[in-house]
């Protein structure tokens, strides 16, 4: 069953669910598919990056079971409860529900961080990254998906929100909407350029720790953007910092343990800087490098706790802006 609704307290089987909205719009929004009361299961903690695209089932499955029967949460900005009905034929689940937080407003509703503090895994959806910083950073959202964290909930996010999982997140907050997405060749060009713009600890993962993600990998040739993002961090005093790409239509599903298996179609790409931080320069091409490669097709394992398990290891260098490979034939990806 569902329910939708504006400015009323329902208590439906003796759990309380509020669905408000203010004087400027609604506050948030709460779907909620399958048994209406909550049970409390034992999680098992995992996590489901995808690059995005179409939906992998096989993510959402490997989600569902670690909940362990319990109770399914998708969070999104902007949307609607479409996963709901997807993530149900899935997985055996004591129910699924959608949650959209749209403001600052919304994340600081009690009712928000209840949600999430009963849910048996979290999903976050696709969309626009800008508006989980701009609207969960600093609120109760941010301490209860944390608190989820501790407690072994699975979380798998796609797109905007496999950008925000990782210790280091290219926020997009200076997009706009005439802006062009930001492309390696703009970033590239100029490592200060406007739209580069990275935060750091949405989220405390520690097999995520150090390292910063981007999505739609290999179609949206986005290699010397995550280089970039890269660069920028070492830039800070960090002395190693990790990047994982991962293509679209592909997913990595992490283990507890540190173990890392790409599912889908496509590969991942797991980056690694280390020693010495480089001059990066406003306005001037970036030089920068090497960064050791690993590159993991799909239906292969990584470890990220050691960082190794790709037989083949290349590097990149950046020079005047110029990404150089020391695979085959000089190939990106």
């Amino acid at each position: 069953m569902r329910r939708r609704a504006w400015l009323w307290l329902l208590i439906w089987l003796g759990w309380g669910v509020v669905f408000a909205e203010s004087q400027g719009g609604p506050k948030y929004e709460y779907f909620r598919s399958g048994n209406a009361t909550d049970i409390v299961t034992a999680p098992e903690a995992g996590f489901a990056l995808l690059g995005g695209g179409k939906d992998l089932d096989a993510a959402f499955e490997w989600l569902g079971k670690r909940a362990h029967g319990g109770d399914f949460l998708v969070l999104r900005a902007r949307g609607d409860d479409d996963y709901d009905p997807y993530i149900e034929k899935l997985a055996k689940l004591n129910s699924v529900a959608t949650l959209i937080v749209p403001s600052r407003e919304a994340a600081n509703d009690p009712f928000v961080a209840m949600a999430i503090s009963k849910a048996e895994a979290i999903f976050i959806a696709g969309g626009d990254q800008a508006n989980y910083i701009n609207f969960w950073k600093g609120t109760p959202v941010q301490t209860a998906l944390n608190d989820a964290l501790r407690r072994g909930v699975p979380m798998g996010g796609t797109s905007a929100g496999l950008a925000v999982l990782g210790e280091y997140i290219y926020s997009a907050q200076n997009d706009a909407p005439d802006d062009p997405n930001l492309s390696s060749e703009m970033a590239l060009a100029d490592p200060f350029h406007k739209q580069v713009v990275i935060v750091r600890g949405f989220l405390n993962n520690p097999l995520l720790a150090g390292t910063i993600t981007d999505s739609h990998f290999a179609v949206r040739n986005r290699m010397g953007r995550l280089l970039v993002f890269m660069a920028r961090i070492r830039a800070t005093g960090a002395t190693t910092v990790k990047g994982l790409g991962v293509d679209q239509g592909a997913a990595v599903l992490l283990e507890p343990s540190g173990r890392a298996t790409v599912i889908g179609q496509g590969a991942a790409y797991f980056l690694e800087s280390k020693g010495e931080g480089e001059a990066v320069q406003p306005g001037r091409p970036l030089s920068f490098g090497p960064v050791e490669s690993r590159k993991v097709e799909a239906g292969g394992t990584f470890d990220v706790k050691s960082w190794t398990g790709s037989p083949e290891v290349y590097s990149y260098r950046v020079e005047r802006g110029v990404v150089h490979s020391s695979a085959a034939n000089g190939a990106i990806y």
